[in-house]
């Protein structure tokens, strides 16, 4: 069973974990001085040294020579089956377009949800119109640009220059857009209807 390490040197291990995830490379004994603000090397290479004499890391002689934490091998290892979907703040008109400016998260989940995660988004939802579809404010729906739209489909659309989830209807030549909730009336478009995405998931937090 290893040494507990002190908090310092814990601090400095969670410090190692945390750059070489993000940055896949260990940092440098300056980078780590400059980030204690401490006075000189030789406080952190002690430490680097109890950690390794402990056995929480390996190090060899080059500036970034601690070698990746078995931690964070894990961590890479698991992440190349996550993947990010931006959540949306609105969808513009012209269809999804992802910008700095729509997006207003990102949620992390695994690759087998998705047939294709390109083209794919979330919005958070609001109001009560598709209770009974089993879609509630603050459920979280992922969407594909690229999905055909059929009949029936639940999808994110622009009527009239506003955006809806509603479910997909056509008839006779025509479409509208159908809550799934007897308190709200259907959407017939006055000029047009854009469907931007087709619900292809949910998330719901119980929390």
């Amino acid at each position: 069973m290893k040494p507990e390490p002190t908090k310092k040197q814990a601090k400095v291990l969670k410090f190692i974990e945390k750059y070489q995830f993000k940055n896949g490379a260990s940092p440098t004994i300056k980078e780590m001085r400059e980030h204690f603000e401490v006075k000189s090397d030789n406080s952190i290479l002690k430490m680097v040294k109890a950690l390794e004499i402990k056995g929480y890391l390996k190090k060899g002689d080059t500036p970034r020579s601690i070698k990746l934490l078995d931690s964070v091998r894990e961590r890479m290892d698991t992440a190349k089956n996550i993947i990010s979907i931006p959540v949306l703040s609105t969808i513009p008109a012209g269809g999804a377009a992802v910008s700095e400016e729509t997006i207003i998260d990102r949620v992390e989940i695994g690759k087998d949800v998705f047939k294709k995660a390109e083209g794919s988004f979330a919005l958070r939802v609001t109001g009560s119109s598709m209770e009974g579809a089993g879609i509630y404010e603050g459920d979280l729906v992922f969407a594909h640009s690229g999905i055909e739209p059929q009949n029936g489909d639940i999808v994110v659309a622009l009527v009239d220059g506003g955006s809806t989830l509603k479910r997909l209807v056509k008839k006779d030549g025509k479409a509208y857009l159908k809550a799934e909730n007897p308190g709200y009336e259907d959407i017939y478009p006055a000029e047009s209807l854009e469907v931007q995405g087709v619900i292809t998931g949910m998330v719901r937090n119980y929390m």
